[in-house]
């Protein structure tokens, strides 16, 4: 089956103005103005209401906070007080089928922004939750989004001087055999492939130094990401400096974690060093700008980190510090506090659209996947202008930035259509919100 995606009002790719060709689920012909396919297509799909981009790539989040967004004992906090709140009402409450509907309600949410890939790190493993990364899996199937399942994991509770309570954590033996069940069962690094996994010790205030040196074994092994928390706070800093005598970068160093392999999520409180070694290792950093600013973490020095070698992709992070999980959201909120970070002039909306498509995929170490090309995954968000927002926009690719569109009216993912008039087609949101809603009210009742 071959379709022409055709005659878009525009669309962020080269030489493609009259729109795309797919074919089994890959971009097979770009088509320029003024041309016309080279071969007969057998279905065509009239883009002319549409501005169409990349499908967007999520590479931090955490799903299950969905079901505690804006929790009246957490808001108007910062990240170590927050925790310290709703550590134990998620250690009380987080159960397997609530996190099942948090899941799907993330994974659904993002992909109705535009978001076609997405990575969720999960570090939460209470009694019961054992099958979490299987539970993930599943609802990505469902749902049909693309996604790295990171395995995260926690091993230093309160009662070793961390932030988690004890019924939160897993010994190390344990982290470490189900990572590589994990592995051996859903990594698949073939071309289009739907499903990856990286490993993700939550933090460095959270595991042991065994933990993340036996993680890069493991990764190394199995050719897999590695992924963790890194230089969010100010507090962070001064934890590394307590408990180890250095910062967090040269602690993530002294556990071999300085490689292409890892991408960290955050990347705030760098210093002009720290930037460098970054880098020179191609250390992956993803920018999570709606969090950082509802938590007043800090701002990412994404253009230093840029320069200086670093892949930079975007995160919506946990639905309980921004409060949703809609990417395009982000995209605008990347500019606008980057714009703040340094100017107006410098940083433009295909910065931010990089950063949500290209730099993203890279994070996670993707070749087929953030940009239309010949040869890439036919993963695409498509937009309408027709909302009074956009009356009156002159370009439309800024406009989607510029004016605050939030919603795709369609998302194509391998070649199908898995969001078709702004509505998923695999999913019922209207059951989904209730189911999700009610779960929900017990995280409430834990006041």
């Amino acid at each position: 089956m071959r379709i022409w995606i055709k005659d878009p009002i525009a669309i962020l790719a080269d030489g493609a103005e009259r729109g795309v060709i797919v074919e089994d689920g890959v971009i097979v012909e770009l088509i320029a103005s003024g041309k016309e396919p080279m071969l007969p297509v057998d279905q065509t799909f009239d883009a002319s209401q549409h501005v169409i981009t990349p499908g967007l790539v999520n590479t931090h989040h955490h799903f299950f906070q969905t079901l505690t967004r804006a929790h009246p004992d957490a808001i108007n906090k910062e990240l170590f007080p927050w925790l310290q709140t709703l550590y134990p009402i998620w250690a009380k409450n987080v159960k397997p089928d609530n996190f099942r509907l948090g899941t799907r309600l993330a994974l659904t949410e993002l992909m109705m922004s535009g978001c076609t890939a997405a990575s969720d790190h999960h570090y939460l493993f209470p009694d019961g939750l054992e099958d979490a990364m299987d539970i993930q899996a599943e609802e990505a199937e469902r749902v049909g989004v693309r996604m790295t399942i990171t395995r995260g994991s926690m091993n230093l509770s309160q009662k070793d001087g961390g932030l988690p309570p004890d019924t939160v954590v897993q010994d190390e033996d344990t982290i470490l055999a189900d990572c590589e069940r994990v592995l051996s069962r859903y990594h698949d690094t073939s071309k289009g492939s739907k499903l990856q996994v990286a490993l993700a010790p939550c933090a460095p205030f959270t595991v042991t130094k065994r933990l993340m040196q036996e993680s890069v074994d493991l990764a190394n092994k199995y050719d897999c990401r590695l992924h963790t928390h890194l230089g969010e706070t100010i507090d962070e800093d001064n934890y590394c400096m307590e408990k180890f005598n250095c910062r967090p970068v040269d602690y993530l160093e002294e556990c071999g974690w300085l490689n292409e392999r890892v991408w960290l999520a955050h990347g705030i409180h760098f210093n002009d060093d720290e930037v460098r070694r970054l880098g020179h290792a191609c250390v992956g950093i993803c920018h999570c700008p709606t969090s950082n600013m509802v938590l007043a973490s800090g701002q990412c020095r994404t253009k230093e980190l840029e320069a200086a070698g670093c892949p930079v992709g975007l995160g919506v992070d946990g639905s309980a510090s921004n409060d949703n999980s809609n990417l395009m959201e982000g995209v605008r909120h990347a500019l606008m506090i980057n714009r703040l970070t340094y100017d107006a002039a410098s940083i433009t909306h295909f910065d931010a659209f990089r950063w949500a498509t290209e730099g993203s995929a890279k994070c996670l170490g993707r070749k087929d996947i953030g940009a239309i090309r010949l040869g890439m995954m036919a993963d695409m968000a498509f937009y309408k202008l027709d909302e009074l927002r956009f009356s009156g926009a002159g370009d439309p690719l800024a406009a989607l930035v510029l004016c605050g569109a939030h919603t795709a009216d369609r998302v194509m993912i391998a070649g199908d259509w898995t969001v078709a008039d702004g509505i998923p087609t695999q999913i019922d949101i209207a059951e989904l919100r209730h189911e999700h809603g009610a779960a929900s009210k017990r995280f409430l009742e834990s006041l």
